[in-house]
């Protein structure tokens, strides 16, 4: 049925065009090694909580927005030949696409699909 990568993370606010950029240079590498597609969500209604929440998973501050994300692939194989690949290709290093957001903040897991309707 296929496998996604999931993401949560945090951003300046005044950072969603660079953000944006950001993604659409990943999302055609991801693409290129073997990813069918790649979704992009900029929270709008994503409230803070006491025990759990978006927000406390990536210690978001009053000045970052919460942003979900995922790539869904064939299969776990073209992710893992696919994911190793795209952390080599260049156009994701540091100097050609930089992240405008924590890394050590990024929530991320692979995900076996059971459904989908």
């Amino acid at each position: 049925m296929g496998y996604v990568d999931g993401y949560l993370l945090a951003v300046p606010k005044q950072s969603k065009q660079d953000y944006l950029n950001h993604a659409k240079v990943a999302a055609e590498v991801f693409k290129d090694h073997g990813a069918i597609s790649v979704t992009e969500c900029w929270g709008d209604d994503v409230p803070p909580g006491k025990l759990t929440s978006f927000p406390l998973a990536v210690k978001a501050s009053e000045d970052e927005v919460v942003v979900f994300s995922w790539i869904t692939w064939p299969s776990k194989d073209v992710r893992q030949a696919g994911m190793a690949k795209a952390m080599e290709d260049t156009r994701l290093h540091p100097d050609n696409c930089p992240m405008p957001f924590d890394g050590q903040r990024v929530v991320f897991g692979g995900f076996e699909v059971m459904m989908q309707a």
